[in-house]
């Protein structure tokens, strides 16, 4: 019987490269998203060429009630969870702290905070009652340095952190992994969201950088999940090369 992946953000990105990772690799995936022609075209793709079972659940992290009757009521079969890839997030905007937007500030909490914490109670729930699984967050270097106009996204990936650790104690008399994958700068819709569709202001981030692209982390990750039972790689930072930290890039 093939294992399960949960998958959220599934719609692009690393969201998408794990989708087809984890199913090139036999996995039956659960993708969800909010972007339902994305999600659907994805899951044809999975079918098509992986041959693997694949469950697509619009809605928005965002949205609680969705989240709980949704995970709360997956058909039996989709119910054993094996990993969950905590995924879905987002920066908006990148401003100084005294001029930012409170609406981007409420996105930030509400997608990469709440959504994110609601999504992993409500897998673990289906994880406990088999004493075993995997949570994958993805966090960010953010969680680790905050930088200039940074603020809000900082803060809520340093949660992201805090709560990766929670989840860990909490978890730990029922087997759970987690882990917590922290990405440097990666090419991916990322800046475009940040930078509200500035093209040009989202390609200037990666000037003189080859980044880190989307099935770059994918290959993490799922390296991450291949390890013995008894084996957890708890915190990880990945960056391209030319990328040290939040501050020290080789630009060329």
């Amino acid at each position: 019987m093939n294992k399960i992946v949960f998958i959220t953000g599934a719609t692009a990105g690393f969201g998408e490269a794990c989708a087809m990772k984890f199913a090139a690799n036999h996995y039956n995936v659960i993708i969800t998203g909010r972007r339902k022609g994305r999600l659907e075209r994805l899951a044809g793709q999975l079918v098509a060429s992986y041959a693997v079972e694949v469950l697509p659940l619009v809605f928005d992290v965002r949205n609680r009630e969705q989240v709980l009757q949704l995970i709360g009521t997956l058909p039996e079969a989709w119910k054993q969870v094996d990993v969950l890839i905590n995924n879905a997030g987002l920066a908006a905007g990148k401003d100084t702290f005294d001029t930012a937007s409170l609406d981007d500030w409420d996105t930030m909490v509400d997608t990469n905070l709440k959504g994110f914490a609601y999504v992993a109670q409500a897998v673990s729930k289906l994880m406990i009652p088999h004493k075993r699984g995997h949570i994958i967050n993805i966090g960010s270097v953010a969680a680790k340095q905050v930088y200039a106009q940074g603020n809000m996204y900082c803060a809520t990936k340093h949660a992201v952190d805090a709560l990766s650790q929670a989840m860990r104690i909490d978890l730990l008399p029922h087997h759970i992994k987690v882990t917590a994958i922290h990405p440097g700068a990666a090419d991916t819709e990322f800046s475009m969201v940040r930078f509200k569709g500035d093209r040009i202001a989202a390609d200037h981030v990666y000037d003189g950088l080859i980044p880190l692209v989307a099935t770059d982390v994918a290959e993490t990750i799922f390296y991450c999940t291949t390890l013995p039972e008894h084996v957890c790689i708890n915190d990880l930072v990945i960056s391209c090369t030319q990328q040290a930290d939040c501050f020290y890039y080789d630009r060329e």
